[in-house]
């Protein structure tokens, strides 16, 4: 049984989340708070396996109890958040601070949409606390054995063989999901200003995140992070972020590539869909092109994936210990399409040697 906290300020919210949540009979809602402070003392109390956390609340708001939870009791947590742009910033800072994924409030208008996604996000995340402590004990100095916190073995199967990138390659693609804004940034920041690459990242995210998420980027960033807009040029050491809503991918201007952004396909299930920017970056430029699959749910890109490996690509995979969720990753891992599977902190150099060739 998954156990969930639900806090929220308003007693309709509460009500409505923990109503959606116990549709499903594996989650139960154990308990709920009216604000932060109320929210520290239950969560120490219930244990749960996963908070629901809405911002604004009275006494002690969202992200300052989520700063305390993180330095006391981590727990897995979901942001209830506002797409204005202010939603937008408060919850990418959330993110950083420790929250592993975020749904927007305004999905809750449409319950049964609403419901069903809280649900699978939750059932998700639920599987990532034993890592979550582990992770925040160490940063906070409270370190223990790996085995008394039931870490899973994340060796590769005997029988896959990893093939290092050979480059140079001047094109980057980057898929990424639940759990990415703190690893993109992560990535990115530790790449040189004078990169000989470009950087096309789809990261699935509402529209009104993607631009407030590129100019963070573009503030801790060597590079230059920019939303990207169709037409853009192909400029190395410059990272372009798919606006929510639409697709990115490579398309050739005569002997020149140049960003494109688009409403086709319009019934993709994801906007951005990982799948158009792997198949159209390898379809113009196969050889010179490395894609990253990071943290997130589900196979997009894996599709997209199989056209850049035939097309000459090379691939890195997230590895499973440290994605939010081994989704996107494990689809490429499990089709051995990944040359490499590295864990998030070693990808960025594996990006500049490959680049470099």
């Amino acid at each position: 049984m998954i156990r969930v906290l639900v806090v929220d300020d308003s007693s309709f919210m509460r009500a409505s989340l923990a109503a959606q949540l116990e549709k499903d009979q594996e989650i139960k809602v154990v308990g709920a708070a009216r604000d932060g402070l109320e929210a520290l003392t239950k969560a120490k109390e219930l244990d749960p396996d996963v908070i629901t956390l809405d911002v604004e609340m009275p006494r002690l708001g969202g992200l300052e109890m989520l700063k305390q939870l993180m330095q006391t009791n981590p727990l897995p947590v979901i942001m209830i958040s506002s797409l204005t742009a202010e939603g937008a910033e408060t919850t990418l800072k959330a993110l950083e601070l420790g929250a592993l994924d975020f749904i927007p409030k305004t999905m809750s208008t449409d319950k049964e949409n609403f419901g069903a996604e809280i649900r699978r996000k939750v059932k998700a995340l639920s599987r990532r606390k034993t890592i979550v402590k582990l992770k925040y004990r160490r940063i906070n100095r409270i370190v223990e054995p790996k085995a008394s916190l039931g870490v899973p073995n994340t060796s590769q199967p005997p029988d896959y063989v990893q093939t290092p990138c050979k480059g140079p390659r001047d094109l980057v693609v980057i898929g990424v999901s639940t759990g990415g804004p703190p690893v993109v940034q992560s990535v990115l920041s530790a790449l040189p200003e004078k990169i000989p690459a470009c950087i096309l990242v789809a990261q699935h995210m509402p529209a009104s995140f993607t631009g407030p998420f590129a100019k963070r980027l573009d503030k801790v960033c060597k590079i230059t992070v920019s939303e990207a807009v169709d037409g853009d040029k192909f400029k190395t050491g410059h990272a372009y972020v798919c606006p929510g809503g639409k697709h990115i991918g490579i398309r050739m201007r005569g002997p020149l590539p140049e960003i494109a952004v688009t409403e086709e396909p319009r019934d993709a299930l994801y906007k951005p869909t990982v799948n158009v920017l792997m198949e159209t970056a390898g379809k113009a430029m196969g050889p010179r092109t490395l894609g990253v699959m990071l943290t997130g749910m589900g196979a997009d890109g894996c599709e997209g994936a199989k056209v850049l490996r035939e097309k000459g690509g090379c691939l890195i995979a997230q590895s499973e210990a440290s994605c939010v969720v081994y989704g996107m990753p494990k689809a490429v891992v499990d089709a051995k399409l990944a040359n490499l599977i590295l864990d998030a902190d070693d990808i960025a150099n594996a990006i500049i040697k490959t680049v470099k060739g």
